[in-house]
């Protein structure tokens, strides 16, 4: 199954999101500037793409694990949502959790993937109480190890 996104090149040399294998989840997404991210250090990266999702979706980009365990590097807020009204700029916001060495991307690099997926809206119904559960109210750690 597929759905249609409209997508737009802020920068028409960089290639579209792009799945490497069949099945795959994430398509990747590219940087379009060279940077280079000092230890602990964290910038705003641009793709050189903008969508448009039909209502119903969002899109979520998302670390590449390649890049986490060989330089360190993931995002800040990962996953990131891209709301189905949002146009403008994608824009991954990259971390370098390496404590020693800087990490640098050239234009065109893959940097994150970015995941679409069907979302359902909730109704929010206020109650004076939520009905039981086997868990209950516990929290981190409930479960033990």
């Amino acid at each position: 199954m597929s759905v249609k996104v409209l997508i737009t090149r802020v920068d028409k040399d960089l290639p579209l999101p792009n799945y490497a294998k069949g099945g795959d989840a994430g398509a990747d997404l590219v940087s379009r500037v060279d940077v280079t991210l000092a230890p602990g250090e964290r910038k705003l990266v641009p793709t050189g793409i903008s969508i448009a999702l039909p209502d119903g979706y969002v899109a979520l980009v998302h670390p590449r694990s390649g890049l986490a365990i060989k330089h360190g590097v993931t995002m800040v807020n990962a996953p990131g949502t891209v709301d189905a009204g949002y146009r403008g700029e994608l824009q991954i916001i990259l971390i370098n959790h390496d404590p020693k060495e800087s990490v640098s991307f050239k234009r065109g690099d893959r940097i994150a993937q970015l995941v679409i997926q069907q979302v359902e809206r909730a109704e929010f119904i206020e109650v004076e109480s939520l009905p039981g559960s086997g868990r209950g109210t516990g929290g981190f750690g409930s479960t033990g190890r």
